[in-house]
């Protein structure tokens, strides 16, 4: 279906034409002349332009140029009675799709409509594409196995397949696209694009404009129609990204899309019917922002609708180890036969990750870098991780303090150091590393579970 604007000074062929792709389930917009059709053209955007060449005033070469001007994604043909070689030249040079002679036949004109439509769902589609390939360089696969993030999954699979709005909120870091991009995944509008934008990255009006589009002179800079991602994105999904970033004017516009399923274009005053799923993202505390005055209560529970919580890295321990050997691949050249030494992962568990899976992934690309044997190892970490877990703890000291001492930590800092000096020792043999400490294996091997060693 498209949206397609009739222009002929005849009477007869605009109503010919606008019946004839109405039974075709497009939506068709007449105009007796090029001066009409361009004040159209100005508030909305149309997919397809049937223009006559020759009519009163403006006729269909200077129109044309008109809609290349302000619209240039929108599909020209030209159709006249009086074609020349050279009048079909000069319509191709200046960017019309097709030039038909007048009379033709239905099946001709049901032909050229469908071609130049296809043409230019096919150009959309490349630049969504484009996004998608752009997309695919960030970090895509859920990697985790505990209880916090097996509840994440679920609560995933349950709610992909409705409609209600998704609220996603969790600290930087954790995965709060690739939430929203799972939603959109395991959803009916799959097939249908995703489109994201991170709202705390643009001013006001270009958000505006991202999000709802714009007409032509609104604001300076509009030199030329534009299509929002909220159209682009029809029967699809949008995923907004840091809204507590934006305006109380902003968050106004939004909560009316939400009630009404409509907006209008920056500087137009058309309004929009849409079909999107919006999901949003923040890393705030959103009832705090409301307490504050930032952020309307309004829209607040209107977003609301399926609350899904990021938990960070330092709250699901478990799935660091997963994680590291997953970005090992990613990054190392040889990710397959790289290993994590047991000091280097014991380091990578006890570290409190202020940046979660984002800085992980940084700490690895780093530590893959460093890296020329097949052994990922303590050196090749940041200083930081090396040396949070003794500052935690603090060295041993002489005499105990008045404010005393945290002996369960010292002693578990002692013990981990130990089987770790023993590993090396033993060149990684457990066995043997078990026999240097007068362990048991069985003993031996606790110890390292109970440290993540193992």
């Amino acid at each position: 279906m498209g949206r397609i604007l009739v222009v002929d000074d005849e009477k007869s062929m605009r109503d010919f034409l606008s019946i004839m792709l109405k039974r075709e389930g497009h939506v068709p917009v007449a105009a007796e002349n090029g001066e009409k059709a361009a004040r159209l053209l100005k508030d909305d955007i149309f997919d397809l332009v049937i223009t006559d060449v020759r009519m009163p005033g403006m006729g269909g070469m200077d129109f044309l140029k008109v809609v290349k001007e302000q619209s240039p994604e929108t599909v020209v043909v030209l159709i006249t009675a009086y074609a020349t070689a050279e009048s079909a030249v000069e319509a191709m040079k200046h960017g019309a799709y097709d030039y038909i002679m007048k009379p033709f036949k239905v099946d001709e004109i049901k032909l050229v409509v469908k071609n130049a439509l296809e043409k230019r769902q096919l150009r959309e589609e490349n630049v969504l594409l484009r996004r998608e390939l752009e997309a695919e360089k960030g970090f895509q696969n859920f990697i985790g196995h505990s209880a916090a993030m097996e509840r994440v999954f679920e609560l995933i699979s349950k709610v992909a397949d409705k409609a209600s709005t998704v609220l996603i909120t969790g600290e930087s870091g954790t995965g709060k696209e690739l939430v929203a991009r799972a939603l959109h995944n395991l959803s009916g509008r799959r097939d249908k694009p995703f489109m994201y934008i991170h709202c705390g990255a643009l001013p006001e009006q270009l958000l505006e404009s991202e999000l709802f589009g714009h007409v032509k002179g609104s604001f300076t800079g509009a030199v030329e129609n534009k299509a929002g991602l909220f159209e682009v994105a029809q029967s699809g999904t949008v995923f907004l990204d840091e809204l507590a970033e934006t305006t109380q004017t902003f968050q106004v516009k939004l909560l009316h899309v939400l009630q009404e399923r409509e907006f209008k274009r920056v500087g137009g005053t058309v309004d929009i019917k849409v079909d999107v799923r919006i999901i949003a993202a923040t890393n705030r505390d959103l009832k705090e922002e409301i307490a504050k005055g930032n952020f309307r209560e309004d829209l607040f529970y209107r977003l609301n609708v399926i609350p899904i919580h990021l938990p960070p890295l330092r709250d699901r321990k478990e799935d660091i180890p997963a994680l590291a050997e997953h970005f090992l691949k990613k990054f190392c050249k040889d990710g397959d036969s790289m290993k994590i030494t047991p000091e280097a992962m014991a380091l990578l568990t006890d570290y409190a990750w202020k940046g979660n899976v984002r800085e992980l992934e940084n700490v690895m690309e780093r530590a893959c870098t460093l890296s020329e044997g097949v052994f990922i190892t303590a050196d090749h970490l940041p200083s930081d991780l090396r040396g949070e877990r003794r500052r935690r703890v603090g060295p041993i000291p002489d005499v105990i303090p008045d404010a005393g001492v945290e002996l369960e930590g010292i002693l578990d800092e002692m013990e981990k150091e130990f089987l770790l000096k023993a590993l090396r020792k033993a060149d990684g043999s457990k066995t043997e590393a078990a026999r240097l400490l007068r362990l048991t294996f069985p003993s031996f091997r606790h110890r390292m579970k109970k440290h993540g060693l193992e």
